[in-house]
């Protein structure tokens, strides 16, 4: 989950209390971040704090990318032609499946025993 917030500056991210590039290692996962700048052009316009809890390096820069998308089209509508062909626009709706009774995990059952 990640709460962002958006506002005119000078292009400074902040990752939890971190800057961008010390909180996430790889040039990659720092690109994400960026990504929907380049895209709009509107690269060192804002300045974005955000505070992001839950699953690892990747899904907190997916989870930022996508708040960073919604925040950029809120502000212009006309940044949505840019960010949607490149499928910035679309949540990842997988989920962990939940755990039931009478076995292990979600789909791994308990040992069989025959004797």
């Amino acid at each position: 989950m990640a709460r962002l917030f958006l506002t005119a500056g000078k292009g400074n991210i902040t990752v939890n209390d971190r800057d961008c590039g010390d909180y996430f290692p790889t040039s990659i996962l720092q690109y994400k971040v960026q990504q929907a700048f380049a895209l709009t052009k509107t690269g060192g316009k804002y300045d974005v704090e955000v505070s992001v809890k839950g699953g690892g390096y990747t899904g907190q820069v997916e989870a930022i990318r996508l708040a960073i998308v919604r925040a950029l089209v809120e502000l212009d509508e006309s940044h949505r032609e840019a960010l949607k062909p490149q499928g910035l626009l679309t949540r990842d709706p997988r989920m962990v499946e939940r755990k039931r009774y009478g076995q292990k995990k979600a789909r791994k059952n308990f040992q069989f025993s025959k004797r």
